[in-house]
């Protein structure tokens, strides 16, 4: 029985890249990521590793949803046909990872056995960064998925993947339905890269920021209300 085994390469620079995934990719037969853009593919690509990737998925799917199952049941495919696999997602695979989700899921009526190793994602550099207590309470959504709010939450808000001026803009739009416009919000980019930055911005100027892309996230800090 082939098994698919799901690491993740960190939020940012290699060295938060655990320990036994490292190895575990250094010695995979088949290694596979989801894709290379991600920081941490250079140093992947220095030590010599081989790989492959589903870069090539993106300009076929119709959206995301069918890319990420179009990718998940390839996975299995090739597992089935060729042997174990080891599959590199960005961040952790169970941190806003798509793919493992409906890996999972479809992995239950198949003879694949889906094993997923723990990782280091963006939340756990942003706890320390910004000094959050994810004990407080926290809700952390993709960016497309911000529309799902009917109210302003109660506590701290996480947005992920707000990954292009577009996405940026329906983002600001639809939490200027919750919050004021003026409403300070953190914007976080390249998150444990050499280039990080964090800033206070008015919610307004969110897709006014220059440096938009894959590796932005915002962070919205629950305040009573006055």
């Amino acid at each position: 029985m082939a098994t698919i085994t799901v690491t993740g390469l960190g939020p940012g620079r290699a060295g938060l890249i655990t320990r036994e995934s490292w190895e575990l990719m250094a010695k995979a037969e088949r290694l596979v990521l989801r894709t290379r853009i991600h920081p941490t593919v250079a140093a992947i690509e220095a030590a010599g590793m081989t790989f492959s990737t589903y870069d090539g998925f993106y300009e076929e799917a119709a959206d995301f949803e069918s890319l990420y199952g179009a990718i998940a049941r390839d996975l299995l495919q090739r597992a089935k046909s060729e042997g174990d696999i080891v599959y590199a997602v960005p961040g952790s695979p169970l941190v806003a990872e798509r793919t493992v989700v409906l890996l999972r899921e479809f992995a239950r009526t198949s003879e694949v056995t889906v094993n997923i190793l723990p990782g280091m994602s963006f939340v756990e550099v942003m706890y320390t960064r910004l000094g959050i207590d994810p004990i407080d309470g926290l809700t952390i959504l993709d960016a497309e998925d911000v529309a799902t709010l009917k109210e302003r939450p109660a506590q701290s808000l996480v947005i992920t993947q707000v990954y292009s001026q577009p996405i940026a803009s329906d983002t600001k739009l639809m939490l200027m339905e919750l919050f004021p416009d003026e409403y300070e919000v953190t914007y976080i980019h390249n998150l444990a890269l050499p280039d990080e930055s964090i800033r206070q911005i008015p919610l307004y100027e969110l897709d006014r920021q220059k440096d938009v892309d894959h590796l932005t996230s915002l962070f919205i800090r629950a305040k009573s209300e006055s």
